[in-house]
């Protein structure tokens, strides 16, 4: 399996503009070093200078890796509250520069046991994902109009 993958934008930056690294779709093994390493250099590469770089963890092993890759940003994916503040309490202490994101699971109702000291970013799919369809379509309906005369 190859590296993870490139996505931009991201659904929790929007159009702000950022290529995440994403472990979604391969092996657990291939967001740790050195393919961490060799993706956010080749997001670098790729990526114009005022775009972040955002890598998905599910450990804080993994989270440091993306740190000492030079991500700008570490998404904890999935994390309980008692194993996120933890993790981005280590992370900030050795990467302060380095924006922390929590997401997967949180809802308005759980929404506060996530916010913390060391959370820079807070993602809600359910704010998309839950919301009713608004029908945008655009239905006309002709009034009695004269037909348009042919023209021979």
């Amino acid at each position: 399996m190859g590296p993870p993958s490139l996505h931009s934008p991201t659904p929790s930056l929007g159009p702000l503009g950022a290529l995440v690294l994403s472990s979604q779709h391969t092996s657990p093994d291939s967001c740790k070093s050195p393919w961490t390493l060799k993706a956010v250099r080749a997001a670098r590469q790729a990526a114009d200078f005022a775009l972040k770089v955002e890598v998905e963890c599910s450990s804080l092993q993994e989270a440091v890796q993306a740190a000492e890759a030079g991500a700008d940003l570490v998404l904890l994916d999935n994390f309980k509250p008692e194993e996120l503040h933890p993790t981005a309490t280590v992370l900030k202490a050795q990467f302060p520069s380095v924006a922390v994101e929590a997401s997967g699971g949180i809802t308005l109702d759980n929404l506060p046991q996530f916010c913390g000291p060391h959370i820079d970013v807070i993602s809600m799919g359910m704010l998309t994902q839950a919301a009713p369809a608004l029908d945008f379509s655009l239905k006309l309906f002709a009034k009695e109009v004269a037909p348009v005369p042919k023209i021979h």
